[in-house]
């Protein structure tokens, strides 16, 4: 917290940036020895992407038992990362290896790899473009196709740029960024990179009952047909759907 309070401190006076709370809605079961990286929900389901080499995987889940229906492990010398829809396929990302992976939603089968430059974090859809960050404050667009690099925009927080944004996730319109080791998530503006505001959740890890500098907040799914929000965390056990409070 204490980044995103001190950022909050210097920002324009004159554009103050809106601080959000959260209600808790509902809880449910999260694998607690999953290190999660990517989340997103399709079609009645919760996908989700584990990191640490030798251990990572992507899995559908059963939201209402946090249980894998189907799951497809990573080669061991992969760390992943985010993961996000794309046609009929789910994209994903890695740590520092500098390689993408491909799989049919339908069944998680792969269907090939990509190339890419610098570190994988998280990635969503804006558009018709693959956003990533990759630790810095800056995030890098894609065509999905290819994978060729689009362009870049930097992330800021009021004047100063922000990194360390980690999983993503678009929700209309916004882009909305996990920043990684506090208890914060940002929105940011595709275009301009502003954050138009951040939800503070903070007391959410010590009600998942974690502990530990690993076991941060790291994972946003939208179901917008729903209209719900989940959040999670690495090595937690719980998964919860939130609401936003005191704020526009």
């Amino acid at each position: 917290m204490s980044l995103l309070l001190a950022l909050a401190m210097i920002a324009d006076p004159a554009q103050p940036i809106e601080r959000c709370g959260y209600r808790i809605v509902q809880s449910y079961p999260h694998d607690r020895t999953s290190f999660t990286q990517g989340l997103f929900w399709e079609n009645g389901h919760l996908y989700e992407a584990t990191g640490q080499y030798g251990r990572s995987r992507v899995a559908r889940l059963d939201l209402k038992t946090g249980k894998a229906l189907a799951q497809t492990r990573l080669p061991a010398d992969q760390f992943g990362e985010g993961i996000t829809r794309w046609r009929d396929q789910i994209i994903g990302v890695t740590w520092q290896g500098g390689v993408g992976n491909r799989w049919r939603i339908k069944d998680l089968k792969p269907v090939g790899n990509f190339k890419y430059a610098g570190e994988g974090w998280g990635v969503t859809m804006v558009g018709d473009a693959l956003v990533l960050s990759d630790g810095t404050s800056q995030l890098r667009f894609f065509d999905p196709a290819t994978m060729t690099e689009q362009k870049r925009v930097t992330v800021r927080f009021g004047s100063r740029p922000l990194a360390m944004l980690n999983e993503l996730e678009t929700i209309d319109g916004e882009i909305w960024a996990n920043v990684w080791m506090t208890d914060m998530i940002v929105r940011i503006d595709p275009v301009s990179g502003a954050i138009t505001s951040w939800i503070d959740l903070s007391g959410l890890k010590q009600e998942a009952g974690v502990r530990g500098s690993d076991s941060v907040l790291n994972g946003i799914a939208w179901d917008a047909k729903q209209k719900r929000l989940f959040v999670t965390g690495k090595y937690w056990p719980k998964l919860y759907e939130i609401a936003l409070a005191d704020c526009r």
